[in-house]
């Protein structure tokens, strides 16, 4: 059997639309596509879901890749049901006979009706379903087991075997199951006819898409604290099924249950609790940092575009609670389960009322009782007003609210003179976020703010991408640890601090791989270690194309290597390439270049990477406090920073003048272009914590 590449566990529902806002007991869906993370969808109701797995499997098969989809509804009854429903012990025929007369919206569907039917049919009116919930009666369908009668067996074998499940005769209550299976057969039917599924265990999977019977409950445990149970449990049953070895699937899908259908994974639930693997992401590509034939300095600009074309996120995907989200990137566009405000409500402590007032005195009688936020929405009859305080949804007849200290209060009535517009002193329901809203897109790194707007309109966890994990490597003989015993002619190593400091900064999670020495073997085995630990690989020193820059050499031996000559200052030999599929970036020795191209280069790639936006730096047109000729021919960056409304410039331009970084609070960016620059002409001062720090 071919393996399959995407993997969908459905989380079912046999009830009516369940609303925009994500609900426990609702339709869940987890996906699982080739080389990505998981990621789990809400649908509203059965409509939408089909729709949604229709989309997929079209946009899945057209990769030419092979689907199972799990169902957590039984697909088959007790042994004897299906020959006496069709005639036929076939539990295809049972599945097509459902779907032949079960009528469904959003709003409504047959199943009681459908079930009191049978139950007349087979079951003289006492069985075998029972459990009527709608607010009607319904001919040979009881509400209560009083009375039942079975001619069937209570449960299937496999039911029997799994401890704590349900029977599927039961359409009402508490763990029901009766309902989901005859609103999710036709659902089968119609996926089976549409795309040729095979539906497990009646059918050898010798379709691309093939339909498995399952249960969460069997090897997924509670949920984390504030995460939707059903959520959390179709997330980690994709994960487990996925985590298994194709020959090992196969094994388990290897069920003989021509009648009553089986669970899958009953009997392996040890094994497959084992199983949670790291998602697999998509491999960036060898020829990623590529140059363009002929191109020997690169700019800045063309460097950067080049960067953000090619590169994609690497990071997997989690959800997390609201509490853990600061800092984090979104991972996918979040909506408003909810409006802000959720009703009308008051802007100040007064006084509300029905309607604008003109010229004039006015005098309007007071109701008992007043409006606070949290209170139950009260009736004010027209002509009346009602005491309401700063916050309180609006009390039904109350439009217009007037400040209390433009109000006397006598008699029982509010006295007040002049006009006031309707609606005055109000927020309409809404006004700021509406349910359904956009309120995070995806790729944004997630605030403080965020997190107020998130929790006001009832969002409780977020889809966030996992931290990347970026390590720092320093190159070279001549470097020693701060504070070690020095030999003549080494140096301390600055940059390595520099840079793990300076990921820290930046949200990632920066990993210390050490110093390497000028040694391509040993330097090698560091890489080849790091490529296991890391998402990312910074190394400083090593380059260029010199004898001891080892860096380059190792990545160009790999086949995946570009060295850029980039047309700036300070900073113009660039490395780039992967590592066993990790990419790694070369930055020059220099303490200054190596800053300045980490910053320049490698903080909006490593976002990128990380599943964050492209991020540009913002700058600003200030004056010059300082003169300077410049060349044509590259871009240069000086350490900058900004008094009484001017720019500075650090005295020095040299690249090991560590002192001008602690100087400095920004960089002043001098275009490509020739420049003669006289004090109070503008020129562009980009603030560090434009980058991020």
């Amino acid at each position: 059997m071919r393996p399959f590449d995407t993997f969908i566990m459905v989380d079912w529902s046999g009830g009516n639309d369940r609303g925009a806002a994500p609900k426990a007991d609702a339709i869940w869906a987890a996906v699982l596509r080739p080389r990505t993370s998981v990621e789990t969808t809400y649908l509203r109701n059965r409509a939408t879901a089909e729709q949604f797995l229709g989309d997929i499997i079209e946009q899945e098969r057209a990769q030419g890749h092979k689907l199972l989809i799990g169902f957590d509804f039984p697909f088959g009854y007790p042994e004897g049901f299906g020959a006496a429903l069709t005639g036929s012990s076939d539990p295809i025929e049972v599945i097509d006979w459902f779907a032949r007369r079960i009528t469904d919206s959003p709003k409504s569907n047959n199943r009681f009706d459908i079930a009191g039917e049978i139950n007349s049919v087979l079951g003289s009116g006492k069985g075998p379903f029972w459990a009527n919930a709608l607010g009607r009666d319904i001919a040979g369908l009881s509400r209560t087991k009083a009375g039942y009668v079975n001619p069937f067996p209570e449960r299937r074998v496999c039911e029997g075997q799994a401890k704590g499940s349900f029977t599927c005769w039961q359409l009402a209550g508490v763990g029901a199951v009766g309902s989901q299976t005859i609103m999710g057969l036709p659902v089968l039917a119609r996926l089976r006819a549409k795309f040729g599924a095979c539906v497990w265990p009646f059918e050898r999977l010798e379709s691309d898409v093939a339909m498995i019977e399952v249960w969460p409950s069997l090897t997924v445990g509670p949920a984390p604290d504030g995460m939707i149970k059903d959520d959390w449990q179709v997330a980690e049953l994709t994960r487990q099924i996925a985590g298994l070895a194709p020959a090992r699937l196969a094994g388990m899908l290897d069920i003989d249950a021509p009648q009553e259908g089986w669970i899958f994974g009953l009997g392996f639930e040890q094994e497959l609790m084992s199983l949670r693997p790291e998602p697999v992401l998509p491999p960036l590509r060898n020829d990623c940092f590529a140059l363009p034939q002929g191109v020997h300095w690169t700019p800045v600009d063309e460097a950067l575009a080049l960067l953000r074309d090619r590169l994609t996120p690497v990071t997997a995907v989690e959800t997390v609670a609201l509490s853990q989200a600061c800092g984090r990137i979104a991972a996918v566009d979040v909506t408003a389960p909810r409006a802000n405000p959720p009703l009308p409500n008051t802007a100040v402590d007064g006084y509300g009322f029905a309607g604008g007032r003109g010229e004039g005195t006015h005098r309007v009688p007071l109701v008992q009782g007043r409006a606070a936020a949290g209170d139950a929405r009260a009736d004010v009859p027209a002509g009346y007003a009602i005491r309401v305080l700063t916050g309180a949804a609006l009390p039904h007849g109350v439009d217009t609210v007037i400040l209390q200290e433009d109000v006397l209060v006598e008699d029982g009535h509010i006295v007040f003179r002049g006009v006031l517009k309707q609606g005055s002193n109000t927020r309409r329901a809404g006004e700021d976020v509406q349910a359904g809203d956009v309120t995070l897109r995806a790729g944004r790194v997630i605030t403080p703010a965020d997190l107020a707007l998130l929790a006001a309109t009832g969002v409780a966890q977020i889809a966030v991408r996992r931290p990347l994990r970026v390590g720092v490597l320093s190159t070279g003989d001549e470097l020693a640890e701060a504070g070690a015993p020095v030999a003549d002619g080494q140096i301390y190593d600055a940059n390595r601090p520099m840079l793990l400091a300076l990921l820290a900064r930046l949200n990632h999670c920066a990993v210390d791989l050490g110093r390497a020495p000028d040694d391509r073997a040993g330097l090698r085995a560091m890489l080849d270690t790091a490529a296991g630990q890391v998402d990312a690989i910074i190394t400083s020193g090593g380059a260029s194309a010199g004898d001891e820059d080892h860096v380059s050499a190792l990545l160009e031996h790999a086949g995946a290597m570009a060295l850029w000559r980039i047309a700036m200052k300070p900073g113009r030999p660039l490395a780039l390439g992967l590592w066993q599929g990790v990419p790694v970036f070369g930055l020059p020795g220099n303490p200054v270049a190596a800053l300045v191209c980490a910053l320049v280069f490698a903080q909006p790639a490593l976002a990128q990477l990380a599943g964050a936006d492209w991020t540009v730096p913002q700058g600003f047109d200030v004056p010059a406090a300082f003169k300077k000729r410049k060349k044509a021919g590259r871009r240069e960056y000086l350490r900058a920073r900004m008094r009484e409304g001017q720019i500075e410039v650090f005295a020095s331009e040299g690249s090991g003048r560590i002192s001008g970084l602690t100087w400095a609070e920004g960089l002043v960016e001098l275009g490509e272009e020739a420049q003669d620059i006289r004090a109070g002409d503008p020129v562009r001062f980009i603030p560090f914590g434009s980058f991020g720090l």
